[in-house]
């Protein structure tokens, strides 16, 4: 039997999108133990390796099995679409004691002898104390293995949620559902199944709504399953994690830089999902204000069209840009 998440009609419309900076801070310090995700993020893992040799990450790893519960404390359900990282770390921090015992609890019996072991015992005996050791451990994990990158991850999970929205007005949740990842399925019109999880699951929402998170780390698996009191959320894999680590200068074609000049063909290869200008700029290490006067020129020529996202206008390639920028193979 798959996880099951059942809509109440008051489910369906309690469902958001949202980004979380302590989500992948967690599935980051998860990717380190975790040979079989090692190819996606190569040149991530090259560059903090050494950094992240220097953090003791041991009594976050005893509380991340392979496969089964994982604390929720850990990764809490974000109130709002795009938190900060200080405002999360500070919500972990106010864990109910009770509720993180148990929490922890769940996890260290999914691994033989781990609540036996001294660092199970002393967080089983304390959990007040656990959660603001643990609560540590992530922010230096933050600080180490995600903060510097973030503005890129940001970036590209920002553009993922742009995108599914605009995807769910236009052909609505069910398809929706099914575009997010293979794993998930729409059945009997108030069901959403998961498949490919450990073990079997099957919560009633009750009118709590439904969150999901694009995440770089857990790619390309779907991870699912909080339990009361959390709020539930499915995490999917982003969007264009193929080109994720690679600098935009090295995707532009020589011809298209010699055709548009260098810096307007970087910023056209660069639109492989729609991005903002701010997010562009962070991207490709410009000035805000350079990149706005190349997409202006870009989209004078019919190579980018634009639309507004909340407070923010997103430009992607039309047929033409497309058409542009992959027929030019090779790289500088």
């Amino acid at each position: 039997m798959p996880f099951q998440l059942h809509f109440t009609e008051s489910d369906l419309l309690r469902c958001r999108f949202a980004i979380s900076p302590l989500w992948e801070t967690q599935e980051a310090v998860r990717t380190l133990v975790r040979p079989r995700r090692h190819g996606y993020h190569l040149p991530w893992l090259r560059r903090i390796r050494q950094a992240a040799d220097g953090l003791d990450l041991r009594p976050l790893h005893l509380l991340m099995p392979e496969f089964g519960h994982n604390p929720d404390l850990l990764s809490r359900v974000p109130p709002g679409p795009s938190p900060v990282f200080e405002d999360e770390i500070a919500a972990v921090r106010t864990t109910d004691p009770r509720a993180a015992g148990a929490d922890i609890a769940l996890a260290l019996a999914e691994t033989p002898g781990a609540a036996e072991s001294p660092a199970g015992r002393a967080m089983l005996a304390d959990p007040a104390r656990a959660v603001g050791e643990l609560a540590g451990l992530l922010e230096q994990a933050w600080r180490v293995l995600v903060e510097p990158d973030w503005p890129r991850l940001r970036a590209l999970l920002e553009a993922d949620v742009a995108y599914h929205s605009r995807r769910l007005a236009e052909a609505g949740f069910e398809r929706l559902i099914a575009e997010l990842s293979p794993q998930l399925g729409w059945t009997g019109g108030s069901t959403l199944t998961i498949t490919g999880m450990n073990g079997s699951h099957a919560r009633v929402l009750g009118g709590d709504g439904l969150v999901l998170m694009p995440s770089v780390f857990c790619w390309p698996r779907v991870v699912s399953g909080y339990l009361p009191p959390w709020q539930p959320a499915v995490i999917y894999p982003v969007r264009g994690i193929g080109g994720l680590w690679t600098e935009p200068s090295d995707r532009t074609p020589e011809a298209l830089a010699r055709l548009l000049g260098r810096a307007r063909a970087r910023v056209l290869c660069a639109l492989d999902e729609p991005a903002s200008t701010t997010a562009l700029a962070r991207t490709l290490g410009l000035a805000p204000s350079s990149v706005s006067a190349h997409l202006s020129v870009l989209r004078g020529a019919g190579l980018l069209g634009a639309r507004r996202y909340g407070h923010e206008v997103l430009y992607e390639r039309t047929p033409l840009g497309i058409a542009l920028a992959v027929s030019h193979p090779g790289t500088d």
